[in-house]
């Protein structure tokens, strides 16, 4: 009794295509999840971005009281704050976060010269949340950036990149804060 290997063949293509589908689903269900991934922890910035953006009225409110005459600090904060509201996108959201990043600590640099208002309860709690929230988003944006780069690694290395091109998967910005 002989072996036919031509009567293999069939069996050997349809076990190379089970195993090339199985590893298309890999990939593109790897895709989606680093893709959510990112989406999620813009979510956790956006979070926290939203709780500053909601504390700066108070904190403004608070200094106001003490510093009547430093209107265009005041205004800068403002301008800022409203930046930050409109903003579009990863790259204006970033430049509008960066617009409020500066603004807040001339606030406090302000601050800095009024004594009564640095004994202030409300004035210190609010700097406390403020501080808070501001780890907060650095360790959201540093989540975020990893989750950026692991998503982007992903769709521009091979084989994964022939299957994120099929699907449009596209590379996403980092969320990057000017340091001043």
């Amino acid at each position: 009794m002989a072996f036919d290997f031509v009567s293999l063949i069939p069996i050997v293509i349809l076990v190379i295509i089970v195993i090339l589908v199985l590893v298309f689903i890999g990939i593109f269900n790897g895709l989606i999840v680093r893709r959510n991934r990112v989406n999620n922890s813009w979510s956790q910035i956006d979070v926290q971005l939203k709780k500053r953006f909601d504390l700066v009225p108070n904190l403004v409110e608070t200094v106001k009281g003490y510093a009547k005459h430093e209107r265009e600090v005041f205004e800068k904060v403002t301008q800022a704050r409203a930046q930050t509201a409109n903003a579009q996108g990863m790259k204006d959201k970033a430049a509008a976060e960066n617009f409020l990043t500066g603004a807040l600590k001339t606030l406090f640099a302000v601050a800095e010269a009024y004594p009564q208002l640095k004994a202030n309860e409300n004035f210190k709690l609010l700097q406390e949340q403020l501080d808070g929230i501001e780890s907060k988003i650095a360790y959201a944006r540093q989540f975020y950036n990893d989750s950026v780069l692991n998503y982007n690694n992903s769709i521009q290395t091979f084989p994964s990149r022939i299957i994120a091109g099929w699907f449009s998967f596209i590379s996403r910005d980092y969320f990057e804060i000017e340091e001043k």
